[in-house]
């Protein structure tokens, strides 16, 4: 009995300071009586939580506020230098891999690009070892010292219910079965109870503009990923959907069109075989358009070029033709989310959706409302991501982050639990959106 008691009593206080940190986090600086009102703890709780985050180096003070006819109140905050995150982006034409500081300020970032041979496992670890061990050097962090958790979004399905971490079940790039979390803790040089967080991109990204982007203040929402790819996150009542063995991150995977073109997941018909990067640089070739052989991001620079040149003028019909079907199939794509979800807004983030949003995005609200039921359409709005090409980079780095806040800033040692374990997004990411 006196054991159970003494569970409950961590527990408690674990919570405590959860919900302090993560106001502070999400909504400071705030004094010590703000913080009461906000968390519903007694005054006495707050000093006692506050007074712990600080001598962990958690807290500190951001300046004073007058009060009505009392003492002023000093202002607390989450201290940015108090622990370092790195986010890995394994996009499909390069590795990126940055570190930030509490605050997801970018301390340190390198990008290296993928070969023609694509996805190679060993070059993918590769890179992400040396970036890893570049912006960690940039950024000071020698022996990984005070680095809370490795993130990483990756393409592809992402279980981690596996004995030995997680495993990534990449079709489209080759990958079956990778057991990639056991790869990295073997070769990359940091502490052996490192945490490594994997997720699909998709979702990395939902949860970076949930937190700090377009959805903000959003509880029903789709998160579009429009790269090489497409992908998309749910989030409902403010949960964000997907898991171990799925789910509609890889919405890119909807058929659109019965027997019609082959994807690179090798089903007929996807989506993302017409409205990915890749497919859209396919089909303007197979109607006479020249993409520049030096990439994606070049190629859709030269269609959006072609289409709508710079001095304005009608610009080239058969690029104009390829976007406009482009816009189509995204719209309706995005109906079948709306219809399913009835999100409130629809986000559309990634390399190539930013880049080509401004162009597309009035014609696919347009064919988004055409081929939604007219209840849901008339709930949402069609906007472009906030947080710009890096968000799925900002999005890894939030997986360790949402767990550092829901263990009340302990780290996974303290606790004593296993590395990595856990779910991906759990009660700290949740209570944030």
């Amino acid at each position: 009995m006196a054991e159970r008691n003494s569970r409950t009593v961590r527990d408690l206080r674990l919570g405590n300071r959860a919900s302090v940190l993560r106001r502070l986090y999400f909504h400071g600086p705030m004094s010590r009586q703000a913080l009461g009102g906000a968390t519903g703890l007694s005054s006495g709780s707050v000093s006692n939580v506050v007074a712990e985050l600080t001598a962990d180096h958690l807290l500190e003070e951001a300046g004073v506020v007058e009060s009505d006819g009392g003492r002023p109140r000093t202002l607390l905050r989450v201290a940015p230098g108090s622990g370092h995150l790195i986010g890995v982006d394994v996009g499909e034409t390069r590795v990126r891999v940055e570190a930030f500081d509490l605050a997801l300020t970018e301390l340190a970032r390198t990008d290296r690009p993928l070969t023609p041979t694509g996805h190679d496992v060993e070059a993918v670890v590769g890179h992400i070892r040396d970036g890893i061990a570049e912006v960690t050097a940039a950024a000071g962090l020698t022996a990984g010292e005070g680095l809370i958790g490795v993130g990483v979004g990756v393409p592809g399905i992402v279980e981690t219910t596996a004995p030995g971490g997680a495993l990534v079940h990449g079709q489209t790039v080759g990958w079956d079965a990778v057991p990639l979390e056991s790869l990295l803790r073997e070769a990359v040089r940091l502490p052996a109870d490192t945490a490594y967080f994997i997720d699909n991109g998709a979702r990395a990204l939902g949860q970076a503009e949930m937190w700090f982007g377009g959805g903000r203040g959003v509880r029903d929402a789709v998160i579009v990923l429009f790269g090489s790819g497409v992908g998309a996150c749910i989030v409902t009542d403010g949960v964000i959907h997907g898991g171990a063995h799925g789910g509609p991150g890889e919405w890119g995977h909807l058929t659109v069109h019965v027997r019609g073109r082959r994807c690179r997941c090798g089903a007929l018909g996807c989506l993302e075989a017409y409205a990915g990067a890749e497919a859209l640089l396919d089909r303007w070739r197979e109607a006479g358009g020249e993409p520049p052989a030096t990439g994606e991001e070049s190629g859709v620079a030269a269609l959006l070029a072609a289409a709508h040149p710079e001095g304005g003028g009608a610009g080239d019909p058969v690029a104009r033709a390829v976007l406009d079907e482009t816009a189509e199939y995204l719209g309706a794509g995005i109906s079948g989310l709306v219809n399913l979800f009835g999100p409130e807004r629809v986000l559309v983030g990634g390399w190539a959706g930013l880049a080509l949003g401004p162009h597309l995005l009035p014609a696919v609200r347009e064919h988004a409302a055409a081929y939604s039921l007219r209840h849901p359409a008339a709930r949402v709005t069609v906007v472009l991501g906030e947080l710009g090409p890096d968000a799925v980079t900002v999005g890894a780095a939030t997986l360790p982050l949402a767990d550092f806040l829901a263990r009340g800033g302990r780290r996974r040692e303290e606790t004593g639990e296993a590395p990595g374990a856990g779910p991906l997004l759990g009660p700290a990411a949740r209570a944030a959106l």
